[in-house]
């Protein structure tokens, strides 16, 4: 729709009586639970299979809540596309799009929850069980030149009301000491040229930690570029990959005009640039918002709720449709 007729169209709006308001909105929640059904039916057309045994002979069995009831052939359960994944059992399916817009934008959980019109409590655990598949989106493969560098976030008990060590801290807080301690949460973040991302968040910043979350993602013939970190130094020899280091200390940007990590910093920048808004994570729910921020990168700014929702169900965007 152009401006004009939009804003001839909202002018309009302004002449309804209460009951016509009301009768509108109850037609836009249809309309937008009509949307959400749709995506949600993809994923059965996709991966027609049985949640429970996983046999693909499976008729259909009525519908209920506005979604297609599958029966399997084999085990005789009943269950429709939206069994076994993280958004199962949720309530107010009219308001998902509405909310994975809110995501897209990444809006904090209160406002999310004014403008979705339902309690923060509800906006919180959509916010997560919309994440939960999206924290396991990591590139599987990283290829050809590839970068990797650590980065840190404070330790944070966000949330917990009891078992802490600590006075809490406020928004997030500073760290008790200076530079890098136990109160910093290491964080590996790899990427090779192609923009394939891996975010992982370590225990320990060291070589068996860092060699343990780089050898199944790295290409035997790939060039691994890092800082002069002994640690990722040593795990890039222990798991048998060409490494070059980067001495970005002594003022060396770049070797041979080709190897550096000026990408993976990038990356690091504008994550950490992100993260501020929400004042402080908790340690418990930093994959979360690691693929979050994966998910914003990857689409190049440019995240649509229908990339959050099918995000949420184990879709990725460029899967189309089939009939059954």
């Amino acid at each position: 729709m152009k401006i004009e007729k939009f804003q001839a169209l909202m002018e309009e709006l302004e002449k309804l009586t209460p009951q016509q308001r009301e009768f509108l909105d109850k037609n836009l929640e249809k309309i937008g639970q009509a949307q959400v059904n749709t995506l949600i039916e993809s994923r059965a057309n996709v991966t027609p299979t049985c949640p429970k045994c996983g046999h693909n002979q499976i008729a259909r069995w009525g519908l209920a809540s506005g979604l297609q009831r599958y029966r399997c052939a084999t085990c005789e359960i009943t269950f429709n596309a939206l069994t076994g994944t993280p958004l199962s059992r949720l309530r107010h399916k009219n308001k998902w799009l509405e909310y994975a817009q809110q995501m897209t934008e990444g809006k904090s959980v209160r406002k999310s929850a004014k403008a979705c019109d339902v309690h923060r409590n509800t906006s919180f655990r959509w916010r997560h069980r919309f994440l939960t598949l999206s924290n396991k989106h990591n590139a599987t493969s990283l290829v050809g030149i590839a970068e990797a560098d650590e980065t840190f976030f404070l330790e944070s008990f966000k949330g917990k009301k009891q078992g802490m060590t600590r006075a809490p801290r406020k928004r997030g807080g500073k760290a008790s000491k200076r530079g890098l301690s136990d109160e910093q949460v290491p964080v590996l973040i790899c990427r090779d040229r192609t923009g394939s991302t891996a975010n992982f968040v370590l225990k320990k910043a060291d070589k068996i930690h860092i060699g343990a979350a780089l050898k199944p993602i790295m290409a035997s013939d790939a060039v691994l570029c890092t800082d002069s970190s002994k640690a990722l130094g040593a795990a890039a020899r222990e798991i048998g990959i060409v490494h070059r280091s980067i001495n970005l200390a002594a003022g060396v940007r770049s070797v041979a005009k080709v190897y550096h990590v000026q990408n993976v910093n990038a990356y690091d920048s504008r994550l950490k640039e992100w993260m501020r808004r929400f004042h402080g994570i908790a340690t418990r729910y930093l994959a979360n918002y690691l693929g979050w921020r994966r998910m914003i990168d990857q689409a190049r700014d440019s995240l649509s709720p229908r990339a959050v929702m099918l995000a949420a169900l184990g879709m990725k965007p460029d899967q189309q449709l089939r009939v059954t």
